[in-house]
């Protein structure tokens, strides 16, 4: 039993450690969860505290998933494993890529932190003391995001050498020290309080996954610049433009709800997590699992391998997420209880309703982009993510005025229908002409 077990669940196999990862995201989901239901709560008489919490990420997101995450999250992985057997390799490429990304970013986030009063008007539709908590805010979360270069890339080779425990558990902790902060802070600082717990947890979050990846292999050495940045730049190019759609589009569904009754923002917020909850446990699980298996495969020239992880991977994902959206549209009520939202129900269950639907979408896109970036193809996939956030955008916008907050998860699950679409379609071809060409 034990060596079936290790045969077929161990974390080198989809399954295995897909279920790693989705018992720490479902950890994470519900610390999530925790999170949002005490914030909530403690800020019950003014949610425009919890609105600009929440939009104050959007823009040091965007700015971070476009000049960091881009080639971090699209090419690393492969490009680690393509360098594993080449003893320090690997460390030296990691080491680079920290170093570089922390100077770049570094100097971005200190550039908009200075200037961020002026920006943020143009950002949201907040005024008064909602407007000045969102400038401040919106300083600390920069600052995360440069902690996060580092995070994110030892995150990266955790994934690669399938070190699935200490990559999962380490958002956990982060989530964990906005929970901390708010709780015992805000008698001192008040409004701040979440953000000081989320900087914290932050840092919290780097040096636990400095420690695993140590463990794991990594040796950290003083390597400004790598040879391989070069092809890394060249190939995420094309991800740049398509993370610089996502993240504008969340970015502009927070000002789309900004300017919609008090409290849009956290609704629209929270009903996405729970939606996420499900995606993250399922669909990012895995893909995130399956990921470095399709990197090996495409670094070999496998493709009966490479397509054998893909069908399973979708077989897997359509077979859970379809139920899984039925029973979280039927525990609409108690996910309302749990984020103390009841005041607000009708909204909060008319765009959980809506993000149900995307579920399935969603969650294999995050599986057929992993198999584009395993092939090292960027180009396609960044063109489907432009049209993906472009049809979300125009659709909430233009649903906006007649159907309210459920505006934004019909953009966003129209832009999702699409783009799985298209990437189905040329993923065969894609997988051809790049395997055919390695052999």
């Amino acid at each position: 039993m034990f060596a079936f077990l290790r045969t077929h669940a161990g974390q080198h196999r989809i399954l295995g450690g897909a279920a790693v990862l989705a018992v720490t995201q479902a950890g994470a989901s519900v610390a999530g969860l925790v999170r949002d239901r005490l914030l909530n709560q403690t800020f019950a008489s003014d949610l425009s505290v919890v609105d600009a919490y929440i939009a104050s990420f959007r823009p040091s997101d965007l700015l971070f998933q476009l000049t960091v995450m881009s080639g971090i999250a699209t090419v690393l992985v492969p490009m680690l494993a393509r360098a594993s057997d080449k003893g320090e390799e690997s460390s030296k490429l990691l080491s680079s890529v920290m170093a570089v990304g922390s100077l770049t970013f570094g100097a971005i986030a200190l550039v908009c932190g200075i200037f961020f009063p002026l920006i943020a008007p143009a950002l949201v539709d907040f005024d008064g003391e909602t407007l000045a908590n969102y400038i401040q805010f919106g300083r600390l979360a920069l600052f995360t995001n440069v902690l996060f270069v580092c995070g994110n890339s030892l995150g990266q080779y955790l994934v690669t050498v399938q070190k699935y425990w200490f990559y999962g558990l380490t958002p956990i902790l982060y989530t964990l020290g906005t929970i901390v902060g708010t709780l015992f802070l805000t008698p001192y600082v008040g409004a701040l309080a979440p953000m000081v717990g989320t900087v914290g947890g932050a840092i919290v979050y780097v040096i636990v996954r400095f420690g695993a990846a140590m463990y794991a292999g990594y040796r950290p050495t003083l390597c400004l610049w790598h040879p391989a940045l070069s092809t890394m730049g060249v190939l995420m190019l094309p991800r740049m433009a398509a993370l610089a759609v996502l993240q504008l589009q969340l970015l502009l569904f927070d000002t789309l709800a900004s300017g919609l009754p008090a409290g849009s923002v956290t609704v629209n917020s929270n009903a996405r997590n729970f939606q996420s909850f499900v995606v993250g446990v399922i669909g990012i699980a895995l893909a995130q699992s399956a990921f470095p298996l399709l990197s090996q495969a495409a670094a070999k020239g496998e493709g009966e391998r490479f397509r054998m992880y893909v069908h399973k991977g979708i077989f897997m994902i359509v077979g859970l997420t379809i139920p899984a959206a039925v029973v979280l549209v039927a525990a609409t009520p108690i996910a309302v209880r749990l984020v103390n939202l009841e005041t607000v129900y009708g909204a909060f269950s008319a765009a959980l309703l809506v993000y149900a639907f995307s579920i399935p979408f969603e969650s294999l896109n995050h599986l057929v982009l992993r198999s584009y970036y395993a092939l090292h193809v960027t180009a396609l996939p960044a063109v489907m993510s432009v049209i993906n956030g472009g049809l979300a955008i125009a659709a909430a916008w233009m649903l906006a005025p007649t159907i309210g907050i459920q505006a934004i998860p019909a953009g966003f699950l129209i832009g999702q229908v699409v783009s799985l679409v298209g990437l189905l379609a040329f993923l065969p071809f894609a997988t051809r002409r790049t395997l055919n060409a390695a052999a």
